[in-house]
C-alpha cells in the first residue's frame, strides 16, 4: 500500500501544478511550496532546540493557538516552527509573532520527509486535529521525536478502523499521546489497541475563551449601530446571504442593523451582494467619511476582525450550513453569549451538536423559517438572553484541554 501511496502522491503532485494554471488558491498551494525548505535552512540551525506544530488550515491553528503561546511563554529560547497544509490557514497567519518561521508543508512524499525533519530536527512535534501523512509520521517514528495529537477527533468510518486500513494504523505508533476531544474518539483508538490516549477536550474553548478576556473594541461598528439591535451573520455563502437579504428588504424593521461578513470577499460577489439590497449598504473599504449611523447593512469586505464583531453581536448568524463542508465556527459569537442561527448541514461539528442541544444555537432549512426566528429573537429579549447565556456557559464548561496537555509536557 505505500507503494501506491507513492504513486499517488507523485500524479497528485504534476495535477495539482496543471490546476494551478487555472486555479488561483492551487496557485498559492504550489507557489508557497516552492520556498519551503529554504525558508527552514535561513531559520533553522543545527543546534536550535524547536518545537513544531502542524495544522491543516485556519480552523485548527485556532485550536493550536493557546499551546503555542504557552509553550513559547514556558520555553522562550526554543524555536518555533508552525507549518500549514492549506493557504487559507498560511495566508492569513504567515506573520504570526509566536512562531520563528511559518511555511507549507511540503506533499507527503519520502524524501520531502526526510528533508524536512533533517532540517527542522524537533524536540517536540504536535499535530493539531488531524492530518496523518504515512510518510512524515513514519520518518517521524524512525527518528523517534515526541509527537502529541492535540484535540483530535476520530470517527468510525475513517481508513484506520477499517479491516484494510493496516498500513494507517501503523502510522498511528508515531504518536507518543492522543490528546481527543470526546469519549468516542477513545474508545476507538482503544478499539485498535492505542491506549495512550487522554479526553482532553477542544483547546479551541480555551482560545475563544481567552478572546473574551482581550479588548475586542471597534469603533466604526460602535458608530455604525448606534445603540440598536444588531444581527451579525459571519462567513456566509451565497445560499445564506439570498435568505438574509429576502428578510432584510421585505420584513426588517428599521431598528435592526445588519452586518454581513461573507467567507469569499472577491470584489464581483461583493457588489452583487450590496446591489441585491434595497436598504442603505456601506462596505467597510468604504467606510471613511461616511456617516455609519445613516446606514442599515454594514458589508464587511475584509478579513481578520470577524470574532470582534460577534461581540457586539445581540443575535448571530453562521453560514456554510447550507454547503458540503458544512457550518463555519459557532464558538466564536457563543463565547460571548450570543445565540445562534445555523444551516443544516452542523452535524460533522460537535461543538454545533452540542450548542443546539443547549438550545443555544438554533437550525433554520428556509428562508421561512429563517424570517420566523429572525422575528422572535428581536421581539423577545428574554429568550434571546436565555439562549445567550446558556451559549457562554457552554463555552466555560469545556475550557480547560490546554491545562491538561502542559501538564502532560511538564
Amino acid at each position: 500500500m505505500y507503494f501506491l501511496y507513492n504513486i499517488l502522491i507523485l500524479v497528485a503532485g504534476f495535477v495539482l501544478k496543471i490546476a494551478a494554471l487555472f486555479n488561483k488558491k492551487i496557485k498559492l498551494f504550489i507557489d508557497g511550496r516552492k520556498h519551503t525548505f529554504f525558508k527552514l535552512q535561513q531559520a533553522i540551525g543545527k543546534t536550535d532546540e524547536v518545537i513544531w506544530i502542524h495544522c491543516a488550515s485556519l480552523g485548527e491553528f485556532e485550536q493550536g493557538r493557546p499551546i503555542i503561546e504557552k509553550l513559547k511563554l514556558k520555553f522562550p529560547t526554543k524555536k518555533v516552527v508552525l507549518t500549514f497544509f492549506s493557504p487559507s490557514g498560511y495566508e492569513v497567519q504567515k506573520n504570526y509573532e509566536n512562531a520563528d518561521v511559518v511555511c507549507y508543508l511540503s506533499l507527503d512524499s519520502v524524501q520531502n520527509a526526510k528533508r524536512f525533519l533533517e532540517i527542522v530536527h524537533p524536540g517536540l512535534a504536535i499535530f493539531v486535529k488531524y492530518e496523518f501523512w504515512p510518510n512524515l509520521l513514519k520518518e517521524i517514528k524512525i527518528s523517534n521525536i515526541e509527537t502529541l495529537l492535540i484535540s483530535g477527533i476520530f470517527r468510525k468510518n475513517q481508513l484506520f478502523f477499517k479491516w484494510y486500513g493496516g498500513w494507517m494504523r501503523k502510522s498511528l505508533t508515531a504518536f507518543s499521546h492522543f490528546f481527543v476531544q470526546d469519549e468516542n474518539s477513545k474508545q476507538l483508538l482503544n478499539s485498535i489497541n492505542f491506549n495512550n490516549v487522554t479526553v482532553s477536550g477542544d483547546t479551541r474553548f480555551d482560545r475563544v475563551f481567552e478572546i473574551t478576556q482581550q479588548n475586542n473594541g471597534l469603533s466604526f461598528i460602535e458608530e455604525f449601530i448606534n445603540e440598536k439591535y444588531t444581527v451579525v451573520a459571519g462567513s456566509t455563502w451565497t445560499a445564506d446571504e439570498t435568505m438574509l437579504v429576502d428578510y432584510i428588504n421585505n420584513n426588517a424593521s428599521e431598528n435592526e442593523k445588519f452586518i454581513i461578513a461573507p467567507h469569499n470577499i472577491n470584489a464581483k460577489d461583493i457588489a452583487d451582494l450590496k446591489n441585491s439590497i434595497s436598504k442603505k449598504v456601506v462596505l467597510f473599504s468604504e467606510k471613511d467619511h461616511k456617516n455609519l449611523s445613516d446606514y442599515q447593512v454594514f458589508i464587511i469586505d475584509t478579513v481578520g476582525i470577524l470574532t470582534k464583531i460577534y461581540s457586539y453581536a445581540d443575535l448571530a448568524y453562521v453560514g456554510g450550513g447550507f454547503t458540503k463542508t458544512g457550518v463555519h465556527n459557532v464558538l466564536e459569537p457563543a463565547t460571548f453569549g450570543v445565540p445562534i442561527l445555523i444551516g443544516p448541514n452542523y452535524h460533522k461539528f460537535n461543538e454545533a451538536i452540542g450548542l443546539v442541544k443547549n438550545k443555544a444555537c438554533f437550525v433554520i432549512n428556509d428562508t421561512k423559517e429563517l424570517s420566523l426566528h429572525l422575528d422572535e429573537f428581536f421581539q423577545f429579549e428574554k429568550k434571546r438572553l436565555k439562549a445567550g447565556k446558556s451559549a457562554q456557559k457552554y463555552v466555560v464548561d469545556k475550557t480547560g484541554a490546554t491545562v491538561k496537555i502542559l501538564n502532560y509536557l511538564e
